[in-house]
């Protein structure tokens, strides 16, 4: 398994590998050729930044069998998906933050993340699977109360696009098995949500799949695979970690005013 971050040294974006505490800088394509430049950076002198910043930011909606049991909602046969605008996307570190013309709750929900590696379109699931460069923390948080208002038109985009809305991180795990991993959320030091992977009704190979006979998926793009049970609102001041074992703790606190 290897880890790949990016980071910001002297106002310039770099990338490596992450082993223990130390980065071994690369310099080129992390999706495409690259290799190390001989030199190394202590993970506690850098700045950390988001892993990737896509160009498609996919969440899925309903995608957990035990959160379909609960809500009762029938398990879906393809992927009931939205969009978040990159502009969403946040590094580790940074500050979730509400918007100014929004005084609802606003939700955090832990997920699996899955990075495109290589350019898909209409490809079979086994293609699908070779595709996928690595799985990463995301952080999918939600504006709940503009999803049913006004209640003739269903706003998805809207609520989970926000400045902010999508910290994703702190690093990309490749060379590993998805179905194996748990995903925890943690709010102020208390566990509120702990799920495994495997119970994703569709698999990333297949998402990937049935997404790419509707649009092309690149190199660094993103899909959420959405939560499951537990999904909370958070508060001015809270501190939300979502945890991966193998991939890292996606830290971030949560604000009230607008993203600046």
């Amino acid at each position: 398994m290897t880890l790949w971050v990016r980071f910001r040294e002297r106002e310039q974006e770099r990338f490596g590998v992450l082993d223990g505490g130390q980065i071994s800088v690369h310099c080129g394509d992390m999706f495409g050729e690259h290799t190390p430049d001989g030199t190394t950076r202590d993970l506690a002198d850098v700045e950390l930044l988001c892993p990737v910043r896509p160009r498609t930011f996919i969440g899925l909606w309903n995608n957990y069998r035990a959160l379909a049991a609960k809500t009762g909602q029938p398990e879906p046969d393809v992927p009931l998906y939205f969009i978040k605008a990159p502009g969403s996307v946040l590094d580790p570190g940074k500050i979730i933050r509400r918007p100014r013309s929004y005084d609802g709750r606003i939700l955090f929900e832990g997920e699996l993340g899955v990075v495109i590696g290589a350019l898909c379109r209409d490809v079979d699931e086994v293609a699908a699977e070779r595709a996928i460069f690595g799985y990463t923390c995301v952080n999918d948080a939600t504006a709940v109360q503009w999803i049913g208002e006004p209640a003739n038109f269903a706003q998805w985009t809207r609520a989970k696009s926000c400045d902010t809305f999508g910290p994703i991180g702190p690093a990309i795990a490749t060379g590993l098995d998805w179905s194996t991993l748990h995903v925890r959320s943690v709010l102020n030091g208390r566990e509120r949500q702990n799920y495994p992977a495997s119970d994703m009704i569709l698999s990333p190979p297949r998402i990937i799949s049935l997404l790419s006979r509707e649009m092309t998926l690149a190199p660094g793009d993103v899909i959420a695979c959405g939560t499951s049970v537990g999904a909370l609102p958070m508060r001015p001041g809270d501190r939300i970690e979502i945890r991966i074992d193998s991939i890292g703790v996606l830290a971030n606190q949560f604000e009230e005013g607008a993203a600046t």
